[in-house]
């Protein structure tokens, strides 16, 4: 059964930084790619940063040079540095085994203050 836990979320002022982790169990996650999506009241979850199983990454062009996402997969875990920070950046932030799976996070909230 795959599980994945997000954390590392919070509360930051515009400019600042967090780093958000995803620790997966189960079995599959050196081989999958790995995403990190985000969510605001009444918007559909948006993907915001790709890793591949290679570790060839892609991201939305709103986070682009402001986010850096990374694995490691002895840890089975995944990492999102986030800087800049700014106030559209608040949502709560899910991770995702692949591309089309059904297997999800349980979401972190990032909240970012004016």
């Amino acid at each position: 059964q795959v599980q994945l836990v997000e954390s590392g979320g919070g509360l930051v002022q515009t400019g600042g930084s967090l780093n958000l982790s995803c620790v997966a169990s189960g079995g599959l996650f050196r081989v999958n790619a790995m995403s990190w999506y985000r969510q605001t009241p009444g918007q559909q979850r948006k993907v915001v940063a790709t890793i591949d199983a290679l570790g060839r990454t892609t991201y939305t062009d709103d986070v682009k040079g402001r986010f850096t996402i990374s694995r490691d997969n002895e840890k089975n875990t995944m990492i999102m540095q986030m800087n800049s920070l700014k106030p559209e950046d608040t949502a709560v932030y899910y991770c995702r085994l692949g591309y089309f799976s059904n297997y999800w996070g349980q979401g972190t909230q990032v909240t970012v203050s004016s």
